[in-house]
């Protein structure tokens, strides 16, 4: 379980945002951006964000660190390089179980062909 390089920058997200390549999942949403060949080398990066629909800013702050946590889990060792992500969470995140939570977020990968 290794940290993963983090996006914290608006800029930054609304980039992954305007490739428009999501995966739905029941648990959260993942946005993907390949960086471009020159990035090949550097890790994935990842960010992190949750809307108000999810509820008070103690259960956005509860969604972000579940998902935190299974985004250590999972993509330390199984992102792509040169990619970036925008994982979202949604409301169904409080309540789905900390496996499911791995399983979305790894399905989500593979569908969006950043899984290695």
């Amino acid at each position: 379980m290794s940290a993963v390089p983090r996006l914290k920058r608006r800029p930054e997200f609304l980039k992954v945002a305007a490739t428009r390549k999501k995966w739905v999942a029941p648990g959260l949403i993942l946005q993907v951006l390949k960086r471009g060949k020159e990035a090949t080398d550097t890790p994935a990066r990842v960010g992190f964000t949750t809307s108000r629909k999810v509820g008070n800013a103690v259960m956005r702050n509860r969604a972000r660190r579940r998902l935190r946590a299974a985004v250590d889990r999972v993509m330390g060792e199984h992102a792509r390089a040169g990619y970036d992500f925008v994982v979202i969470g949604r409301k169904v995140t409080l309540k789905r179980t900390f496996s499911s939570l791995v399983g979305d977020l790894e399905t989500a990968l593979k569908k969006m062909d950043a899984y290695r």
